[in-house]
């Protein structure tokens, strides 16, 4: 517990100077899962989505500009002033709300208070297995019935993985980021007690970057 703790702190570290020095880094564009996410939750009536991991905020202000209420968390600051600042900006402020998080701790949500939830790249960061399955556990609490959770993560097919430092349960440190490269068994493990609609293989960025977009849903 106490070295994942040390490494929890140290990506906090990391990802709060990051922020600092590259504003707006992945440019204002939403990212692809986003824009199929934004379509499911309109196919299932989705009012207002959760997006857990916003950072600087491309995909939470495009739910916003898609007409969805937005909470966006991160454990970054920095970002999620970017985020607030950007929303005042493009006029959706009145749709967004921020909040500073770590998805170690319980969701700052009631019981079933949400629709939807996004999280792109976020289960694949360093989290350890057990913390994702609490995680999830936390989601589907937050959930209405019915509720609609899409997510992705880097898989053990990335060309990263096994590569730079090993911290053990999948977690391997490349150039300063540690990523939990993800096994399909962990993916039905995740989505146990829900309807899995999809496991999607896609790849994004220069290396590329190889992950599953996975979309699941609570029963009504």
């Amino acid at each position: 517990m106490v070295e994942e703790d040390k490494l929890a702190d140290a990506q906090r570290t990391h990802w709060q100077s990051t922020y600092s020095a590259h504003p707006g880094m992945y440019g204002e564009q939403p990212s692809a899962p986003a824009v199929h996410a934004a379509a499911a939750f309109r196919t299932a009536g989705v009012k207002d989505v959760l997006e857990l991991g916003a950072g600087h905020g491309r995909d939470a202000l495009y739910f916003a500009r898609e007409g969805f209420a937005v909470h966006a968390t991160d454990f970054s600051p920095v970002g999620l002033a970017q985020l607030q600042a950007a929303a005042r900006v493009q006029g959706v402020d009145q749709r967004v709300s921020t909040a500073v998080h770590d998805v170690r701790e319980p969701l700052p949500m009631p019981d079933g208070s949400v629709d939807a939830v996004f999280a792109h790249m976020l289960l694949c960061m360093a989290l350890s297995t057990n913390e994702m399955h609490a995680l999830v556990g936390e989601i589907r609490r937050a959930l209405r019935p019915g509720g609609v959770f899409v997510y992705t993560v880097r898989h053990v097919g990335d060309a990263h993985c096994g590569a730079g430092t090993a911290h053990g349960d999948g977690i391997y440190e490349h150039g300063g980021f540690a990523v939990h490269f993800f096994p399909r068994d962990l993916v039905d493990a995740l989505a146990d007690g829900w309807t899995l609609s999809e496991v999607h293989t896609f790849e994004e960025g220069d290396l590329p970057r190889r992950l599953w977009r996975v979309t699941q849903t609570l029963p009504r």
